[in-house]
């Protein structure tokens, strides 16, 4: 630990790290408060794309974390970013309740197509009309590489299956936009104000949160909640990972870096 940079900023996962559907985990709103009152700055990075920016806010706040729209940071904005800048149209493969944070844009023509957890939109007809356009030359956007994630009743398909099969149908490789892509955390660095290797990221998914950190140049935590299972610090290959029992145990953790 003290071969590490003095932590300067937190970076946090959502899902998993301070709820499971929609209920707190033991002792993370107060492990959040503790956190935030120590002055370290702390922003929110996640890959969920089954509801909008708006939504996803308003129930972080209906279960007791204080939270501000722009300290939460999702892979539409990336793609949004993506598609402008590439004068892209895009072909939306999504879960409807996304689909108005593209409200504006061009679908006609589509020269790409947008993938995020579209959950039961994920059907024949929806991924064989994504296939066809990759094999007409469209460039897959994806929105995450998670495989899997732990919902309400359970764990739950995530994007990356769905994205495995449509690269290897198409013999294509996606532009992945959230994590674990090093510009989608740097992006989040960038607003605490401090460099990568100050920074420290806190995920249940060892290889989008940590493994993506870690590549990143953020320093790394594990925590043993959400879709944690036993031996998942193990495919952490890049050298630095902690790993703890959960985001208490981080906080106290980064408070002692700090």
């Amino acid at each position: 630990m003290n071969e590490q940079p003095r932590i300067r900023g937190v970076l946090l996962d959502l899902s998993g790290v301070l709820y499971a559907g929609n209920i707190p985990l033991p002792g993370a709103v107060p492990a959040l408060r503790k956190l935030k009152s120590s002055g370290l700055p702390v922003r929110y990075v996640t890959n969920t794309t089954r509801q909008p920016r708006t939504r996803i806010l308003r129930a972080l706040n209906d279960m007791g974390f204080a939270i501000q729209s722009d300290e939460v940071f999702t892979p539409v904005q990336a793609a949004l970013d993506h598609l402008h800048k590439h004068a892209q149209r895009p072909h939306l493969l999504i879960h409807p309740d996304l689909r108005a944070e593209f409200a504006g844009l061009d679908l006609q023509s589509p020269n790409a197509v947008v993938l995020g957890d579209a959950a039961q939109a994920f059907d024949y007809a929806s991924l064989n009309a994504a296939f066809r356009l990759l094999m007409d030359g469209a460039q897959l956007l994806a929105l995450g590489d998670n495989r899997y994630f732990r919902d309400a009743d359970g764990l739950s398909l995530d994007i990356g299956p769905f994205k495995a099969a449509l690269e290897y149908a198409a013999d294509t490789r996606a532009c992945v936009l959230g994590k674990p892509a090093a510009d989608f955390f740097l992006e989040a660095v960038s607003a605490l104000g401090c460099a990568p290797g100050e920074a420290i990221m806190v995920g249940d998914d060892a290889v989008a949160d940590v493994e993506g950190a870690l590549g990143a140049g953020l320093q790394g935590v594990l925590v043993r909640t959400g879709k944690y299972r036993d031996g998942d610090e193990d495919r952490i290959a890049r050298p630095g990972a902690r790993t703890v029992d959960d985001l208490a145990a981080a906080v106290e953790l980064i408070l002692s870096a700090a």
